[in-house]
């Protein structure tokens, strides 16, 4: 598959892609010989992955309504077709932020966590909530993320304090469950103490060890002089 090569009579350059303004000067391209792609067109692939993510959501709609109305029909005490639905939702949100995101994978990894978490609650409300999605998954998916955070502190040692937002974000995730509890929704608040004493002892611990690099990044990201 090949190309059309264009040219710049201002900047004297040439361009090796579609585009038909010089990215320099602005000026209008023209026209020179065919080649041959020399590297992948990675805004094909991008375009074909978001044709797909399209192509996905209407068929999961398609199937999600066709299940609710099996389901209907059924003299069943579970909405089981809302299970299915919730599931076919994560998937999408996993092409939409794990291929199709722009964002990092710290941030990648933290949001996909969250909505898992929020679709197991809703799962926990379908069959008839019996509380394990707050007394057990929520807490256990914060500490997930925190052993997340700190494998990546590991590989990525050089950047290392990057990741201290996160872990305030986690500290601030892990006062939720407290919440819930006061509230009498948490009925096994074990758990979820430990998911908040795991949260800040993780950002003590970067804190104390990091010294002066983590007293930076912190004045840094707030901007403190």
């Amino acid at each position: 598959m090949g190309f059309i090569m264009s040219k710049c009579k201002n900047c004297n350059i040439e361009v090796l892609d579609e585009t038909e303004r010089c990215p320099l000067c602005g000026s209008v391209l023209e026209k020179t010989i065919e080649v041959e792609n020399m590297y992948p067109d990675v805004r094909i692939k991008a375009r074909k992955m978001v044709l797909i993510s399209k192509i996905y959501l209407f068929c999961a709609i398609l199937v999600e309504a066709l299940l609710l109305f099996l389901n209907a029909r059924q003299d069943s005490q579970i909405w089981w077709s809302v299970i299915v639905g919730l599931i076919l939702f994560y998937v999408y949100m996993l092409i939409r932020f794990a291929i199709l995101g722009k964002s990092g994978y710290k941030g990648k990894i933290v949001i996909l966590t969250v909505i898992a978490i929020l679709v197991v609650v809703g799962i926990d409300f379908v069959v008839g909530y019996q509380g394990w999605s707050v007394n057990y998954a929520l807490p256990s998916g914060i500490m997930l993320i925190d052993v997340g955070i700190i494998v990546c502190m590991i590989i990525n040692r050089r950047n290392w304090q990057s990741y201290l937002m996160w872990q305030i974000f986690m500290i601030l995730c892990s006062i939720i469950p407290l919440f819930l509890r006061l509230a009498g929704i948490i009925t096994v608040p074990f758990l979820s103490f430990l998911a908040f004493a795991c949260s800040v002892f993780l950002f003590l611990g970067t804190v104390i060890i990091g010294d002066r690099r983590a007293r930076v990044e912190l004045k840094r990201r707030f901007h403190i002089r």
